[in-house]
């Protein structure tokens, strides 16, 4: 017999009933019942139960053992006793009867507990991660981890792509974040790069006639601390094509990721034929460029509805022609609690409040006993009771003085039904007569620019819309987390779907405030819409560029562009960001080269390999998906990196420490 197992802790069965077996692993929960122990033994399989009592020659060893403490047992495999099988364990219609017992690692009284699912600070579960690792969800993770990336090598591998390793030690370029450097022993003073992404240099593959690549690679960037990227370093699925269109690039990427989704994804459903949305759109719907399109609201302009009315805050910020208003809408949150809320919400958010309107059954619909008379004739009908079943109710007994919940609910379902027939002066008769606009903007704007804004926004009796106003460029960042947490108040979001789009046409160039220059907004290396000619002719803010985004769920997976492959061209996009000709012959001189000896037309992606994993396995957080991850402060606290060095190895770098103070 194997010195260590005969089996793992996941593999015996009811087939193995009467043989004898050897297990290795670690104790992951004891249970003590009075001159019998059960030790649940856990390995990277799985679990079997071992049962050990007085009898056994073990028992005397067994009573020592403590959580976490890895052991070996020989025994015997038999049925558990009658009703006590555990149909969740793929073991679990068997336990062990241990006869030997060898401890092959003790443990220390443990900083985290493996079994079960205890919440422990961030800090201790990184100084621990080898213990948190052990535990049943992290585990999961990094398994699926590994599943996915195998699916997506095979899923590359059948689309035509070949896989290549590009250099991590290499020069140091502007990709929108700082560079980790690696001083030179050897040529002192000088400095490589770890690559902030592989861009020149899958680009220089397609010079040299590769025509499809990809690569799962690590990329590092010395940037501060963000909720949705790992510090330091992360993983990409790095793509580039040759002889291709954006339309090339979406038709072979949508099939590997949606393939991916659809494979690991629970049973989910996945958007098939994602939709295309230009930059501005989604900034002007979502207030993001990496919508949620689980969330079914979409903002509007409705500056024209404020223009001139009674509402001064309003009406004063748009005389600035640069300034909107855009209303959120939220159906079903037509109440003054909800409204509060959101009101409170906004000013935690740093904003000095959000305003609203709400609609609702008005003073007529609770009074007028002809309306009243008609709405309990109407429940006692049968199309009533299709509309009582319609509207989630259920009817009351009578109809007081007052209209209750479900009364409300039949009303807004008989005006759409007259919609629906194409009655609709009959439905805006019954609208005019018996609903009411509330709240502060409703009072100074008045009942007709309030119902425009209902018709606009295809509100309803019980909704409510919220508003922002300024400028857009200045707002819009507010405006999406405030559709966001409309959505999620309201539980609008669909959480059994994975909702994807393409975004493009993002901008070329971007105002760098704080430098106050033109800057590269998204990829430097992509080709501006219109080419050379648009370089030259076009105001630079105006130009948009072959580069486009995968959105899933309210986070940006993947980010892409045809490139620029012609050298005249990629002098003059450098240049209209402040770089001369000699600097990108100086920064990019690889690329510059291979593009003077016959460049082709190419393009490319790179998607997130952790955003992927951790949508996948429903977590939240980056560092639930990966092996080692640094904390938000960038340090490694396992390993306690960063760490000094020593005088030593300052000489042999020709480096000298200069701290701040």
């Amino acid at each position: 017999m194997h010195r260590y197992r005969s089996h793992t802790c996941g593999a015996l069965r009811a087939e193995n009933i009467g043989q004898t077996a050897r297990l290795s692993g670690w104790c992951h929960r004891i249970r003590d019942h009075g001159g019998v122990l059960f030790i649940d033994l856990r390995d990277h399989y799985g679990v079997t139960q071992v049962v050990i009592d007085r009898d056994s020659s073990a028992f005397k060893l067994a009573e020592t053992v403590r959580s976490e403490w890895v052991i070996r047992i020989d025994g015997k495999v038999r049925r558990r006793p009658e009703g006590t099988d555990n149909p969740d364990l793929p073991t679990g219609a068997i336990e062990v009867f241990a006869t030997e017992m060898e401890v092959l690692g003790a443990a220390a009284e443990l900083p985290l507990q493996v079994f079960g699912d205890q919440p422990y600070p961030e800090d201790t579960r990184l100084r621990y991660r080898f213990l948190d690792l052990r535990r049943d969800k992290l585990h999961a993770n990094i398994m699926l981890r590994g599943k996915v990336i195998d699916s997506i090598r095979r899923r590359m591998k059948d689309g035509g792509f070949f896989e290549f390793q590009t250099p991590i030690l290499t020069a140091s370029s502007p990709e929108g974040a700082r560079d980790f450097l690696v001083p030179s022993r050897i040529h002192a003073g000088k400095f490589y790069a770890l690559p902030q992404a592989p861009q020149q240099y899958k680009q220089l593959i397609m010079m040299a006639g590769f025509d499809r690549y990809f690569q799962i690679a690590p990329c590092f960037r010395d940037e501060d601390p963000r909720a949705d990227r790992l510090p330091g370093e992360f993983y990409q699925l790095d793509v580039e094509m040759s002889f291709v269109e954006q339309q090339d690039v979406f038709a072979a990427m949508e099939p590997v990721i949606a393939g991916v989704f659809e494979e690991f994804g629970d049973g989910k459903s996945v958007t098939r034929n994602w939709p295309r949305i230009p930059y501005a759109e989604s900034m002007r719907k979502y207030g993001t460029d990496k919508p949620d399109l689980r969330n079914p609201l979409v903002m509007q302009n409705v500056s024209e509805h404020f223009r001139g009315s009674g509402f001064k805050v309003f009406a004063r910020i748009l005389e600035d022609a640069k300034s909107e208003v855009w209303a959120i809408p939220a159906p079903g949150g037509g109440s003054r609690a909800f409204c509060d809320r959101m009101n409170s919400w906004a000013q935690g958010e740093g904003q000095v409040g959000l305003g609203y309107i709400m609609w609702r059954a008005g003073e007529n619909a609770r009074t007028d006993e002809e309306f009243l008379s008609r709405i309990a004739a109407l429940k006692n009908s049968e199309q009533g009771q299709v509309l009582i079943a319609d509207s989630g109710g259920t009817p009351t007994e009578e109809v007081g003085a007052k209209l209750s919940n479900v009364d409300v609910r039949i009303l807004t379902k008989m005006i759409e039904r007259l919609m629906e027939e194409g009655k609709s002066a009959e439905a805006n008769a019954l609208w005019s007569k018996y609903y009411e606009a509330a709240g502060p903007l409703a009072k100074n704007i008045g009942p007709e620019r309030t119902e425009a804004i209902r018709n606009a926004l295809g509100l309803k009796a019980g909704d409510a819309a919220f508003f922002v106003a300024g400028q857009p460029d200045k707002f819009v960042k507010f405006a999406g987390l405030a559709r966001t947490q409309v959505g999620t108040e309201l539980k609008l979001i669909n959480e059994n779907a994975y909702e994807f789009a393409w975004i493009v046409d993002f901008p070329m160039y971007e105002w760098n405030e704080d430098e106050k220059k033109v800057d590269f907004s998204h990829n430097p290396f992509s080709m501006p819409q219109g080419g050379l000619d648009a370089l030259k002719t076009q105001e630079p803010l105006s130009i948009k560029a072959f580069q486009y985004d995968i959105a899933c769920n309210g986070y940006e997976l993947a980010s892409g562009g045809i490139r620029n492959h012609r050298p005249e061209a990629m002098v003059k996009a450098f240049e209209i960001a402040g770089y001369g000709e000699q600097t990108v012959i100086d920064r990019f001189g690889g690329m510059y080269r291979a593009f003077q000896y016959g460049a082709p037309p190419h393009g490319g992606m790179a998607a997130g390999i952790d955003r992927i994993v951790m949508l996948l396995a429903g977590a939240t957080n980056l560092r639930e998906v990966a092996l080692f991850p640094m904390n938000q402060q960038a340090m490694d606290l396992l390993m306690g990196a960063p760490s000094e060095a020593s005088p030593k190895q300052l000489r042999e770098l020709h480096l000298r420490v200069n701290l701040p103070n």
